[in-house]
Formats: structure tokens, sequence, C-alpha cells
């Protein structure tokens, strides 16, 4: 990290002791950086990212990880991504400036272009409620646009100092521009002149000043100097006298130009030396965010989640499905095999687990994959597990992994081992001291401990040193072969055992974590599958039976084997619970397929008899024109049969109308504060009143307040509401459904007499679409055809409540009052 960025950080990295740093080389932590450089998008930010630092704190650790997230959910939201195109890194070209010196134009350009950047950045981060954390990164950060705006004045995107930059300059770049244009045409003036005595017609450039090709012989004849000849010697290059002078006025012009240029950059340079505190806050912040979304995306590609960091020490430690990051990165990018996933559930009291098994088997694999997974949280990265991983965080992460023999140290592989636990009991607290108090927790991974020696005393030292950790680390994993180790869980509550599987039929490991059951050698199962003597397998039998490992490993074959039960009848309950749900979500589908085919069969015969119905009415209409123009036709005869076969055409559009969908209010009425949806607009609103009768309320839509009638409203879920019961007070004869006074005016009644039955029709339903209340039809008594053809007709429309004689007053059986709906 640069100089600039590490000023301005709040929290800087956490001193690592030797053994921590060994640790991290153990884990191969470096070869993970390389693989989250890979994703970051500038060199500070890679350059950072190979060192992975690992946060000082709990709260430090966390705001990375509130970070990672944030960034991760922004990168998937932006069309492209988050992009950091147009950083570039200053520290350099920022102190340069700030100590007096002269930044070049591209540098200075770099400057413009990088908070432009940092603009776009923090317009696309700034969102307080959904990313606190980067947002509070973004909110002190200065963007300084007077100074990117004059930068860009003066700088052309080419890295070319502009001729606005100054007047001096662009002066001068006027006389040069004139003096070269000047030399170009005494030039092309020689060419023509002096054609004959040249090898080419083209002007050349030696050492910077513009020749002619002129042959060997005619040399003298074209006035000059000799810049050059050709490797023949026939050609000599020629700067004529006549632009000698031009050219030495252009050398000095071009120096007095680039004079110019220097004083507008150390102007420019000055002006961003100035902002150098702005300028490097900017550069860390935006190293920051380079960093969080590198690991964003890094975590992202390896399908990780993000874990959870305790505060306690002592809090239990979950990870489930947990997979090597580093073979996870070379099943995705090499194809290599599958990285089998494994599974830890340590509970508070636990202090040292004890991982037994056969070689090969993933013992060490789950040693690194576990303290790779306690780096990644503290360092902001997502851990490869499934579920929702939580642990403390841990301030030591101490491993003693491999074989250590070193001939240059004398030091044999046991030596090594020794030198190294003792450097781990070193940085470890005391004995006796309360972890619970501690600023983070130990971890410890020790591989084959107490290996390499004689196996006796390699039992008695490891079970010392694992009971001695328990006291110290907050959790201890330890590979072994021993045996012995496998007897303390049942003397102390402290101890679990664990194994990695090993299929005896394959004699393959199979890299599955089994949980509290310890492993076997399987030794003699080996031996006995690779066809060994039986009489040198009887006796390696016999010399184990008086030691009672015999039974230790009937007793684990057995419990091995229970498991194995266990897990077969799992899996088999898993899938005929998955081939269940399958088929029931077959049966769905096929239920609503064939109910979707049967509603579309409906809705055809429906349009069909819709379009029969029209074809019908359209010829009523056709048969009513022809009545009304001609003169010689039987109208009355013709006239009867279409108002039949009108009504009849309406009874069949009304039986095969489909229905309504009829919802069970089950007695729903909105309440004051309830959201309801105003079925007029389609937009939800809050009611804030209801009327005494509970009929009417107002409701509040945006800006908008409704006075509306309760069935102009429905519920969010598409309640129906039930209207009130009625309370029924008579204060007149005004007949039950009128929704107006019952007198007749010249607005609610329609005069028909003289009129045809179908006529007559057609004049009433224009009436009854806008009636709010009763229509009188006065038709008169005649014969009484007029008022027969009407009746029938309203008897057969759905939105005619009754029909009656009119008071006598009103005109009596002449006239007839019509209830609609």
């Amino acid at each position: 990290m640069d100089t600039a960025a590490t000023a301005h950080q709040p929290e800087a990295a956490a001193p690592f002791s030797g053994i921590q740093h060994e640790a991290l080389e153990l884990l191969e932590w470096g070869r993970l950086g390389e693989h989250v450089a890979g994703f970051a998008s500038t060199t500070a930010g890679r350059r950072v990212c190979r060192e992975l630092p690992l946060a000082p704190s709990l709260e430090a650790s966390r705001q990375l990880l509130a970070q990672t997230t944030e960034l991760l959910a922004l990168d998937g939201v932006l069309e492209g991504g988050l992009s950091f195109q147009g950083v570039a890194e200053l520290s350099r070209t920022v102190q340069l400036c700030a100590k007096g010196g002269v930044a070049s134009a591209d540098e200075l350009l770099d400057v413009a272009t990088t908070l432009a950047a940092a603009r776009r950045l923090r317009r696309q981060i700034d969102d307080p409620e959904l990313r606190p954390t980067t947002t509070a990164l973004v909110e002190e950060l200065r963007t300084l646009p007077e100074l990117e705006q004059r930068l860009r004045f003066c700088i052309e995107d080419g890295g070319r100092v502009a001729d606005r930059a100054s007047p001096p300059l662009a002066q001068l770049r006027r006389q040069i521009g004139a003096a070269r244009q000047e030399r170009r045409d005494r030039l092309n003036d020689l060419l023509r002149r002096y054609a004959a005595l040249l090898q080419d017609s083209v002007i050349s450039e030696r050492n910077g000043r513009p020749v002619l090709a002129v042959k060997a012989g005619a040399a003298s004849q074209l006035p000059g100097l000799v810049h050059d000849s050709s490797a023949s010697g026939s050609t000599v290059f020629i700067e004529p006298q006549a632009v000698i002078p031009l050219g030495n006025r252009l050398r000095q012009l071009e120096g007095e130009e680039r004079d110019a240029e220097r004083a507008v950059l150390l102007e420019l340079s000055g002006l961003v030396g100035q902002e150098q505190p702005a300028l490097e806050h900017l550069q860390w912040v935006l190293l920051l965010l380079d960093c969080g979304l590198a690991r964003a995306r890094y975590g992202a590609w390896l399908g990780a989640v993000r874990p959870e960091l305790d505060a306690d020490p002592l809090a239990p430690l979950q990870l489930e499905g947990l997979r090597h990051p580093l073979l996870l990165w070379q099943e995705r990018r090499e194809g290599s095999r599958a990285v089998v996933p494994v599974s830890l559930r340590v509970h508070e009291g636990l202090r040292v687990v004890a991982i037994t098994g056969p070689n090969t088997g993933g013992k060490t694999v789950t040693l690194k994959s576990v303290g790779l997974a306690a780096l990644m949280a503290r360092a902001g990265l997502f851990v490869p597990c499934s579920g929702s991983p939580r642990l403390p965080w841990c301030a030591q992460v101490l491993a003693d992994i491999g074989d250590e023999q070193s001939l240059q140290q004398n030091l044999s592989t046991f030596s090594g081992h020794v030198r190294r636990i003792a450097r781990i009991l070193d940085a470890l607290p005391p004995a006796g001291s309360d972890l619970a108090s501690a600023s983070g927790a130990s971890l410890v991974l020790l591989d084959e401990v107490g290996a390499g020696t004689d196996p006796t005393e390699g039992t008695a030292l490891a079970i010392a040193l694992l009971k001695q950790l328990a006291e110290r680390a907050r959790l201890t994993i330890a590979t072994t072969h021993f045996g012995e180790l496998k007897a303390l869980k049942y003397d102390d509550p402290r101890f679990e055992n664990a194994s990695v599987a090993f299929d005896v039929e394959t004699l393959s490991p199979t890299y599955h974590l089994q949980w509290g059951i310890p492993g076997r050698s399987n030794a003699l199962a080996i031996a006995t599958r690779l066809g060994l003597d039986t009489a040198v397998l009887a006796d390696a039998q016999a010399l184990l039976a008086p030691r009672g490992e015999g039974e230790v490993n009937q007793v684990i074959a057995g419990l091995e084997n229970q498991r194995q039960r266990q897990q077969e009848a799992a899996e088999e309950a898993a899938a005929l619970l998955a081939r269940t749900e399958l088929l029931h979500e077959e049966l769905l589908q096929r239920w609503q397929q064939q109910k979707e085919q049967s509603a579309e069969l409906q809705e055809q015969r429906r349009q069909e008899l819709e379009r029969s119905i029209r074809d019908g009415q359209k010829e009523v209409r056709r048969i009513i024109r022809r009545l009304r123009q001609g003169r010689d036709v039987d109208t009355t005869s013709l006239g009867e049969t279409a108002r039949r076969a009108g009504q009849r055409l309406k009874k069949l559009e009304q039986q095969h109308r489909p229905q309504p969908e009829r919802r069970d209010h089950k007695g729903w009425r909105p309440g004051v504060g309830d959201r309801v949806r105003v079925l007029s607009l389609g937009k939800a609103g809050e009611v804030l009143a209801l009327s005494a009768d509970g009929r009417e309320l107002t409701v509040r839509c945006g800006v908008m307040r409704l006075n509306l009638e309760l069935s102009a409203i429905e519920g969010l879920n598409g309640e129906k509401p039930a209207p009130p019961e009625a309370t029924v007070k008579v204060r007149s004869r005004t007949p039950i459904g009128s929704r107006s006074p019952d007198v007749r005016t010249d607005r609610n009644t329609v005069d028909v007499r003289g009129m045809r039955v179908h006529e007559a029709e057609a004049a009433v339903e224009e009436r009854l679409r806008t009636a709010s209340g009763p229509l009188w039809v006065i038709h008169g008594i005649g014969t009484g055809k007029l008022k027969r053809g009407l009746r029938e007709w309203l008897a057969t429309e759905p939105y005619v409540e009754r029909v009656s004689d009119a008071e006598q007053g009103d005109g009596g059986q002449g006239c007839s009052v019509i209830w609609p709906k």
C-alpha cells in the first residue's frame, strides 16, 4: 500500500509475529491473495490484494464485510457492473507536485480522469439506506471539479498542452506554423527548379532537418549543407541554403514553445500540489472501494457466502459444506476433480478436535480449509460454505503443517515440529488465562502431532500438548495416527473425535469428514485387499489382540457401518421426498393444464356463439333499416319478426354470458387507516373516514382526497367489501330501489306514442342507459299492442327491476313506470 493511503487509514494492518507469518505461508495465504488480485481494477488495488492484509479488530473486519456485501449488490444491479475506468495511481504525481516539481501533461491528465471517475463512483454509491458503510466512505470525498476543469482546459486528450492554455504559447505556435509553411513552400519550389539533379522528388529528413536527395555528381550545383549520403554513395542528402535560416528560426521557436509549455505545466502542478491532502484521501478511498469490489467479485465467482463474526471468543463455530478455496479455484479454472465439502460444528465448550484416518484422506485439507475460512472472514472475504457460516473473530491463526526438516540447520522432522510448536505456545496466552476476556480467539492447527519419533513418546507428548492447548487456545484441530488420542474424548468433554472416511472396497479415500467417530488406519484391510500372505495377516491380527486394538477397530467399524446405514437411509428418504415433490408438482401442472384447456374450450365456444349473435343482430338492424326506408313492404309483419328475433338473440346472449366471479366477502369491511385499492384509478390509498351508515368513505390516494361509495374500492388482496346491513325507514310511498324521487318530469319521461315496437324499444333503451331513477314511458292505450311488446321486451332485460302502471295522475294504464336495478 502506498504511503499516502497508509497515512489516511483509520486502522493499520495488525502487526504479526514470526509464527503468524509462518502460518500464513503454510496456509498459502499469498496464493489466495493472487487470486483475489485478479479481480481488482487498478494497479494499486492489485498490489494491496496480493498482500491481502488482515483487519486488526473485529469492528474493522465487520466494516470490510459490510463493504464487500454492499459493493456486491451494487455491482449486480448496475448495467456492466461498477467501473473504475479512468482511475489512475496518483501517489507519485501528487508527491512530485507537492514538492514543487513539474508533472508531465499525461500525468496531470490522469489526475483529471481520476477526479471524474471518483465523482461518478460517488454518485453511484451514495445511498445511506441501502449502502450505509460505503456511503460513509465516499461522503467526505472531495472530487475538486474546479481543478479537473482547469486541467482539461489546459491539456488535450492526447496529452498535449492546448493552445488556449497560454496566450504566449498560442502566439508561438502560430509563428511556428507559419515558418514551417514558408519552409515547405520554398522546398517545393526547389524541387521543381532542380528536378533534374534529384534522385527522388520527396522531401526527406536527417537529424531533424529537411533535406533533398541529390545525385552525387550534381551536389555542387545545389548550394546547401550536406547531412548524409546513401550507402552506395550515389545520393547525398542536402539541406538547401535557402531554408537553413528558416530551420534555425524554427529551432529557436520550438525551444521557446517548450519553455511556454513548461510554464503551463508548472502552474498546473502547483494547483495539484496544493490539493495534496484531498487527492491522497481520494486515492485511499478509491483503493478501498477497488479492494472491496475485488473481494465481492471473488466471492461471487466462488459461490461463497457472508460469514457472521462473533465478538465472544468462545462462541460456537459452524461451517456447513466448507470447501478449500484454492482447490475450488483449481476446479473452476483448470477443471480438476470436484472438491468434497466438509462440515464442522464446534460448540462453546469444545477445545480440541482430533482427526484420524489414513494418509491422503483429506485431513490436512480440512485443517487448511478451516484456517483459511477464519482468515478470509477476518479479511472481509466471503467464505465458500453453504448455509450461514458463523465463527468467532480469530486474532491468531497458528499452524504447524508439513515437513520442517532442514539439512542446513541440522534439524530432523521431529525437531522442526517441536521448534515450531514451541513458538506457537509462546504466542498464546499463559495457562489459566480467561479466554472469554481475550481480544479475539486463537485457532491452532497441528498436522501429524507427535509424529517423527518413538510412537510411545510421541503419543505422550501429543496428549500433553493437546491438554495444554485446551487451556490456552479457543480451538485446536490436530491430525494424528495415534490411537491413544481417540480416548481423550471419553475422559475430557473438551475433546472431540473426527475422521476421514475410507472405502475399503476401492482402497481409496472418500474425503468426507465424519464427526464424532474416530478413524482407523485400515492397514490390515488394505493389505488383505492387496493379497498379502494370510499367515502374515493372521499373525498381525494376533499381535493386535492383546493390546485391545482389534476390539477398538471393530467398535469403530461398527460405528462407521451404523453411520453409513443412517446416511443411506437419510439419502433414500430425501430422494423419496424429492420424487414425491416432483410427482406433486407434475400433478398440479397437469391439473392446471386441463383447467386451462377446459377454460380455453369454453371461451372458444362462447366466442363462436357471440359471433353468431352479432351476425343475427346485424341482420335485425338491416331489416329495421329496410323498414325505415321502404314504402312497399309489409312493415307490420317485418317489424314484428325483427322484434321477436332481437329478443331471442338477447336471451341467448344472457344465457351464455360468462357469470362474473363471486367471491366470499366473509364480512370484510374497511376501517379507518386500512389500505384499499380505488377501482377507478387502480391505485392504493388510505381510508381516512367512514360515513355513519358505512356506505361511503373518504380515501387519500397520493395527493388526492376522494369521497367514494363502498362499491368503488376493494382490499389489496382482492376482497370485496360487504355492504352494511340496511336500516329501512318508511317515510313515503317511494318504491324500494329507487334512487331519485318518484316525481315525473320531462327529463325522466319518454313519449313513444305512434312508434312501432322496435322503434320504441330503441328509444326506451337509450334513455335507460342514462337513467338514475324511474323512467315514465307514455305509450297510450289503443289496441295495447305497443304496451305488450314493450313489457315483453323489458322482462328480458337484466338491468330492469320491475315495470308497473303509472299513478292515475301520471297517465294510468297509458303510461308504464320502469324501475332500473
